[in-house]
C-alpha cells in the first residue's frame, strides 16, 4: 500500500508511520526529498499540455511570411479606401503608424543616450576630481571613495563638473557663485583627512606624495601655532602642503 502524501490531521495517521509525517501550514506532509502533491503535479501537467497545444497551432509558420501577408492585407485595404474617396482615413492611418514606430525608436534612442551620458559623465567627473585631490596627497586606495563622494554631489554642467544639493547648485565659498571642485575637495581634506596622505588634522602633517618630501611641520595656519612667515614659506615650497593645512586650521 503507497503511503499517503498529506493528512488534514495527525489522527488520521496510521500509529507505526507517523514519525514519516511533518506538520506544515496545518496539514501534516509526508517528510521525503522530491515529493511533490498530486494535485499540483497534475496542474503542472495539464499547463504544459496546453502551452504544446498552442505551439503547434504555429508549427509551419514563417513570421517574415505573415509581417508580409499583413503588409499586403494592409496595402489593399488602403487602395480600396483611396478608390472609395477616403484619402483622408487612410493618410491618418499611415500618420499614426508612423508616429508609433518614431516614438518606438526615439525612445530606444533616448534611453541609449541616457546610458551613454550618465557613463560620461561618471568618467569626467571621476577624472576631474581624482586630478584635483591628487593636488592635494589623495592616497591611491582612497579613489573609490572619493569618485562615490564626487558622484553624489557633481552634475556634469556644459561639460564641467557642478556641485549641487538636490536640486540646487551649491554656492561656493563667496555664497553665490557655483562651488568649484577645488573648493569641493578643499573641503575634503579638512572633513575627511583620512582620503590623503598628510592628515594635517592633528597639527602636523607629513607630505608622502608632494613636492617637499617626507616631512612633519607644525600646522602654521592655525591659532595656537600661527607663524606667517612658515606661512609664505609652505606656500612656495609646497602649495598642495599649504592647501591641506589651511583647509584643516
Amino acid at each position: 500500500m503507497p503511503l499517503k502524501y498529506k493528512y488534514t490531521n495527525k489522527q488520521e495517521i496510521p500509529a507505526e508511520l507517523q514519525s514519516f509525517y511533518v506538520e506544515r501550514d496545518g496539514v501534516w506532509l509526508l517528510d521525503a526529498d522530491g515529493v511533490v502533491e498530486k494535485a499540483k503535479l497534475d496542474e503542472f501537467r495539464l499547463t504544459n499540455i496546453t502551452l504544446t497545444n498552442q505551439l503547434k497551432r504555429f508549427e509551419g509558420i514563417d513570421p517574415d511570411a505573415v509581417r508580409q501577408l499583413a503588409a499586403e492585407k494592409q496595402r489593399l485595404e488602403d487602395e480600396q479606401r483611396m478608390k472609395d474617396g477616403k484619402c483622408q482615413e487612410v493618410l491618418d492611418t499611415r500618420l499614426k503608424t508612423a508616429r508609433a514606430d518614431w516614438d518606438k525608436q526615439h525612445g530606444v534612442v533616448v534611453s541609449e543616450r541616457n546610458t551613454l551620458h550618465g557613463r560620461l559623465s561618471a568618467i569626467q567627473i571621476d577624472q576631474a576630481v581624482v586630478n584635483e585631490a591628487t593636488k592635494r596627497g589623495l592616497r591611491p586606495t582612497a579613489i573609490p571613495d572619493i569618485t562615490a563622494r564626487a558622484r553624489m554631489t557633481f552634475k556634469l554642467v556644459d561639460g564641467i563638473p557642478q556641485a549641487f544639493d538636490g536640486e540646487k547648485t551649491r554656492p561656493g565659498k563667496d555664497g553665490v557663485s557655483p562651488m568649484t571642485l577645488a573648493e569641493w575637495v578643499d573641503g575634503l581634506v579638512g572633513d575627511a583627512p583620512h582620503l590623503f596622505e598628510a592628515n594635517a588634522g592633528s597639527g602636523a602633517a607629513g607630505s608622502g606624495g608632494g613636492a617637499a618630501g617626507n616631512r612633519s611641520v607644525k600646522n602654521p595656519f592655525r591659532k595656537e601655532s600661527f607663524n606667517l612667515t612658515e606661512q609664505m614659506k609652505i606656500e612656495k615650497t609646497d602649495p598642495a602642503l599649504a592647501a591641506r593645512l589651511k583647509a584643516a586650521a
